[in-house]
């Protein structure tokens, strides 16, 4: 699709979220308050050196796990790669979806453009409506993009299970899915799909294929055709192709020597090629100067809490003695805490189990339209 007709289209689905300055495009959520607002105007007001409005002219939003709003550059060229990847690793001419998120969100931005690009239909519906079964629009042969914590509340609704079941595909992403739920979709037959991607990659770069996952296969599946996925020395994943955006505007990006860019996401790929995701580099916790990985001791609470462990996440806050206090977070069953911490117990070794059990109610915790979790604001939140 030509850069003409896509900012044509683009203006239609986005609305007043896309907003055109100087020959660059730019995606915003209106709902910013006074402080993402003044970011973004301090940033959009910038031009990258030697600007001529023909690479990487369109700006989304991507906050990073610091909180600091950065905009992923990218354009006709790196949307185009990654829908013509998609399209070849699910075998499919023409995209339909129902969109949950919108435009600034990468993955509703990419829902939307896979289906302009192939001619496909793009359903936009609110995840709210979706969640109290207000509307949950004709899913037969499309796809949907959710999140973990979304596909467990829908697990928990028999009408939602069946509507998922219509799906060509359910792709998961945006974070972790613990093994309870993963084995509950499995079990109900909800066709997931496992998958890795972020703004600067233009969404999904790696994804299994859903008779996979049926089959038991856990991992975030091989690279797309469209792009390369390795493990560097350092352990961070790093990802190369024609999808990758070209910096974070005003800035241009400085590809490495071998033209990949390296993330904070830590993974490591099986032999068969598979990706398998262990948690974030910037996420560690240096708590006594031992290494603690959030994602590690997360799973641990998962297996000795069970069922009746809502939502949980582990985070560092600071300490005079340790440097930095490992946190569990945790909604549910409260009363089950002395069981939870004999449980972590027997699975981690001392400096990984957290010395501190913070309970919020399930309204308090920090997400977005689609259920992100804010950690940023979650490790705030753990030391009030």
């Amino acid at each position: 699709m030509e850069r003409a007709a896509l900012i044509a289209r683009l203006r239609e689905f986005a609305g007043a979220a896309l907003v055109e300055r100087d020959g660059a495009c730019f995606l915003v959520d209106p709902a910013w308050g006074e402080r993402e607002r003044a970011q973004w105007e301090a940033l959009a007001a910038r031009r990258p050196d030697g600007w001529d409005g023909a690479r990487g002219w369109l700006c989304v939003p991507t906050g990073g796990s610091a909180g600091t709003m950065k905009l992923a550059r990218h354009d006709e060229r790196t949307l185009g790669a990654a829908v013509e990847g998609f399209c070849a690793h699910f075998d499919v001419a023409r995209v339909d979806a129902v969109g949950l998120l919108p435009a600034w969100h990468v993955s509703g931005l990419l829902a939307w453009v896979r289906c302009a690009w192939t001619g496909g239909r793009h359903t936009a519906v609110r995840w709210k409506d979706v969640e109290s079964g207000a509307s949950r629009p004709a899913g037969a042969g499309a796809f949907v993009s959710l999140v973990p914590t979304q596909l467990a509340r829908l697990l928990d609704d028999a009408p939602a299970v069946a509507w998922l079941k219509t799906f060509r595909a359910v792709l998961l992403g945006g974070g972790p899915a613990w093994p309870e739920i993963l084995a509950k979709a499995r079990a109900a037959g909800v066709p997931v799909t496992l998958s890795y991607g972020m703004t600067e990659t233009a969404a999904m770069v790696a994804a299994q294929r859903p008779e996979e996952f049926a089959a038991g296969d856990t991992s975030c599946g091989r690279a797309l055709p469209h792009a390369r996925i390795r493990a560097g020395d350092d352990g961070r994943v790093r990802v190369g192709g024609a999808s990758l955006f070209f910096g974070y505007w005003p800035e241009a990006r400085m590809p490495e020597a071998d033209g990949d860019w390296s993330t904070d996401d830590l993974g490591e790929l099986d032999g068969l090629g598979r990706l398998r995701v262990k948690g974030r580099a910037d996420a560690l916790i240096i708590s006594g100067g031992e290494k603690v990985n959030p994602s590690e001791v997360e799973a641990a609470l998962r297996e000795a809490g069970g069922a009746a462990l809502g939502d949980v996440a582990v985070v560092g806050v600071p300490h005079v003695r340790w440097g930095q206090e490992v946190v569990a977070v945790l909604w549910g069953d409260r009363t089950r805490e002395t069981a939870l911490r004999e449980g972590v117990a027997r699975l981690l070794a001392a400096a990984k189990r957290p010395r501190r059990y913070v309970w919020l109610a399930r309204e308090a915790w920090p997400r977005d339209e689609r259920g992100k979790l804010n950690r940023a604001r979650l490790a705030e939140l753990a030391r009030e």
